[in-house]
C-alpha cells in the first residue's frame, strides 16, 4: 500500500482520541515500515543524482537495501517491540507497534514482486502476493474507498483544524496516485 493509505488507516485504527500524543504514535507506527525507503532513495536520486532507473530496478532489491527492508518490515521484530510495550504498559509505544504491525500485515498480501523479508531474523523467505496494491484496479479502488471511510472515522473523532488539512493532504494524496496507476499503469 502507498504511506499516505498506511498513516490513514493507522490513525483510525489507533488514535483514540485522534490528538496528543496518541495520534503521534499511530502515525508514526504507520510511517516507520516505510521511512527508511524514503531516506533511502531519497538520498539517492536528489543528493547522490543516480537515476530513478536503477535507484528502483538494481538498489531497490539490492542486498544491502533488502536489509534495511528485511529489519523495519519484520513482523518478529515489531512484534517483540509491541510484547515489551505492553508488558511495560508502554501505551505510546504500544500504539506505536500496533500501527507498524497493522502496517506489515497490510503490505503481506499486497506486495507482488517487491515483498520484503518479514519474518526476519528467522528467514528471508519473500512473499510473492498475487495481488498487486498498484498493478490491480480493484485493488486500487478498495484502497481509495478504505482510506476515504477512514477519513471520515478520523473526522467524527473531533479532529482539530489543522489535522483535518493533513488527513485531508494524505486521502488527496491518495487519490491522486491511484489516478496516476489506473490511467497510466
Amino acid at each position: 500500500m502507498n504511506t499516505p493509505a498506511h498513516l490513514l488507516i493507522g490513525a483510525a485504527a489507533f488514535a483514540r482520541p485522534a490528538s496528543g500524543r496518541t495520534l503521534w504514535a499511530a502515525l508514526l507506527g504507520s510511517l516507520l515500515p516505510d521511512l527508511s525507503l524514503y531516506l533511502m532513495a531519497g538520498t539517492s536520486l536528489y543528493v547522490l543524482g543516480i537515476s530513478p532507473q536503477v535507484v528502483f530496478n538494481d538498489l531497490y532489491f539490492s542486498p544491502a537495501w533488502q536489509t534495511v527492508f528485511a529489519i523495519d518490515n519484520s513482523f518478529i521484530l515489531w512484534g517483540l517491540v509491541l510484547l515489551l510495550a505492553m508488558w511495560r504498559s508502554w501505551r505510546f509505544l504500544t500504539v506505536t507497534a500496533s500501527a507498524g504491525l497493522l502496517h506489515l500485515a497490510l503490505d503481506f498480501p499486497l506486495h507482488a514482486g517487491d515483498g520484503r523479508p518479514q519474518f526476519w531474523p528467522l528467514s528471508d523467505w519473500v512473499f510473492h502476493s498475487p495481488i498487486s496494491y498498484w498493478e490491480n484496479p480493484w485493488t486500487v479502488l478498495v484502497s481509495v474507498v478504505v482510506c476515504a471511510g477512514c477519513y471520515l472515522v478520523l473526522w467524527r473523532r473531533g479532529l482539530s483544524v489543522s489535522a483535518k488539512l493533513f488527513f485531508a493532504a494524505l486521502l488527496a494524496a491518495e487519490v491522486w496516485v491511484a489516478r496516476q496507476w489506473l490511467l497510466f499503469f
